[in-house]
């Protein structure tokens, strides 16, 4: 008899366990910061709209992500690398086996952080184009964008874009334990570009990821919505041509062109692609 539904449900626990502290920090600190640095004065994340939407995302992507992870990689290893055992697919997962697998662990991190930034900016071009748009128009969704958005992301968005770069990087030879020690900047940092903060980092601010910089990511096509498309690492803004940074003023109008036919439940948002 399969054990499937109780290897699901330890899963599901498994990431609830690790989530909800994380979430309750990042939601205290964030809660803290913008009290006295907020970007767009206002109702607090914990009033805004389609708070439990916010919320569901929060907690689902996670699980959804390690449960794609973990399946596209066994699978582009048994048809890549011809590993169908399940010791050497645990072997494969654990320790690499690409040309980037011989690096030490510490450059390994390095290259992961670059490599998926660098992937990640051209994907997120892709998804503002047509076709893909209707995808990713869900996390451009949130009119009160906060850190509790960082995680609206569409399933078909994620496997196309986070979750594919990860398994790109796996079978190059990047070790998961690599990934495991970026995980708490990612996560972080994905939540600190998106909360209601005005800080630009001054001089950084071309160095590294602010909230500022992706606010005006979030704000329509004509205001900026077609730049700053970086995740971390402006610089591939500023190489082609898609940087912008106004110094007189800030960000204050987010959305998208048809907000107000989008729906604003869960399950309308995941249905709204195939609807179009």
């Amino acid at each position: 008899m399969s054990n499937l539904p109780i290897e699901v449900v330890d899963m599901l626990g498994q990431t609830l366990a690790k989530v909800l502290p994380v979430t309750l920090a990042l939601a205290l600190l964030f809660s803290v910061l913008s009290h006295f640095w907020a970007c767009n004065p206002g109702r607090p994340w914990w009033r805004k709209r389609e708070l439990v939407t916010d919320l569901s995302y929060w907690f689902l992507v996670p699980l959804f992500a390690r449960v794609f992870r973990i399946g596209l990689a066994v699978l582009a290893a048994a048809l890549i690398f011809g590993i169908n055992d399940a010791d050497a697919l645990t072997a494969f997962y654990d320790n690499g086996h690409g040309p980037l697998a011989e690096l030490p662990l510490w450059l390994q991190a390095v290259l992961s952080l670059v490599l998926a930034d660098f992937m990640m900016y051209w994907l997120h071009r892709m998804f503002h184009r047509s076709g893909f748009w209707k995808y990713h128009a869900i996390h451009h969704s949130s009119e009160d964008v906060d850190w509790i958005s960082a995680a609206r992301f569409h399933p078909v968005n994620l496997l196309l874009g986070t979750i594919g770069v990860d398994v790109v990087l796996l079978l190059a030879g990047i070790s998961p334990v690599a990934m495991v020690w970026l995980g708490p900047f990612n996560i972080f940092h994905s939540a600190f570009v998106h909360a209601n903060l005005n800080w630009t980092l001054g001089p950084f601010r071309y160095v590294l990821a602010t909230p500022v910089f992706h606010r005006w990511h979030h704000t329509s096509r004509e205001e900026g919505g077609d730049t700053n498309f970086a995740g971390t690492f402006p610089l591939w803004d500023i190489l082609f041509g898609t940087f912008r940074m106004p110094a007189d003023r800030l960000p204050d109008n987010y959305g998208i062109e048809d907000q107000a036919l989008f729906p604003c439940e869960l399950a309308g948002q995941l249905a709204y692609p195939f609807r179009k």
